[in-house]
């Protein structure tokens, strides 16, 4: 049995939804807006992860800091790091926990639109919502997998653009230790975490052209919602406030 099958009923249960909302609009624009909806039903909780994100990004300085200033006494480590997320209300695991939450229910999404089905019977534009994309004939079923594949590629490219200029940027490097003041944290491989963005075009060429429609939905959902929730505000990012340390 699939490890996957343990989420069956909530399958059943957005299978339904999205027969449902296929009633009234064609079902290709129901496989969207049905993943509008969970994504906005979610929303609250990547709220939650962008609050925890940001706190990590503007306590890292601080916490290579801590390392330095307590290398080789890890128990004071960790004592000075407590005080200083409980100062600044956080913690460690700020917005980790909230993206997990959320895996079960792209998990769900996936399987309804990979797995046999009625709806996959559906078509858009001609080509049937199951179809591979290797398994296309003809000029206009391949037109319409471009275009998916090109839409795609155009949401990757914005968050291409948006995690190099993250990468470039980095974190500023804390007063103290060998990189100068305000000079940017380079993280290890970061030069090629931005190609990453267009890994969702690769995957999308292995999966239902129904996959793919929840894929490009899904994705440029994000891509919003990250520059939405990661905008610069005037004046920058809260200070951290300082947090006494034991030598």
């Amino acid at each position: 049995m699939s490890l996957f099958a343990v989420l069956d009923p909530a399958v059943r249960l957005a299978h339904d939804a999205v027969s449902a909302l296929a009633q009234a609009v064609p079902t290709a624009l129901a496989v969207v807006l049905f993943t509008v909806a969970v994504r906005l039903a979610l929303h609250p909780l990547a709220r939650a992860a962008a609050r925890g994100e940001k706190a990590r990004l503007r306590l890292a300085p601080r916490v290579a800091e801590l390392q330095r200033t307590h290398k080789g006494r890890p128990e004071k480590l960790r004592a000075a790091l407590a005080e200083l997320y409980r100062a600044e209300r956080t913690s460690p695991l700020a917005g980790i926990l909230p993206m997990l939450v959320q895996i079960p229910f792209f998990s769900v999404m996936y399987r309804l639109f990979t797995t046999p089905n009625d709806l996959l019977g559906h078509t858009l534009a001609g080509v049937p919502l199951g179809l591979h994309v290797g398994d296309a004939h003809g000029p206009a079923q391949l037109v319409v997998f471009a275009g998916l594949y090109a839409a795609l590629a155009a949401v990757g490219y914005a968050g291409f653009r948006r995690a190099r200029r993250a990468a470039a940027g980095g974190s500023p490097a804390p007063s103290a230790g060998s990189a100068p003041a305000g000079a940017p944290v380079r993280v290890p491989g970061g030069a090629l975490l931005p190609y990453l963005s267009f890994g969702t075009v690769l995957f999308a060429a292995f999966v239902p052209l129904a996959a793919g429609l929840y894929l490009l939905t899904t994705t440029a959902w994000t891509a919003a919602e990250r520059a939405w929730l990661h905008r610069e505000t005037p004046g920058g990012a809260a200070p951290v406030r300082p947090v006494a340390t034991t030598a």
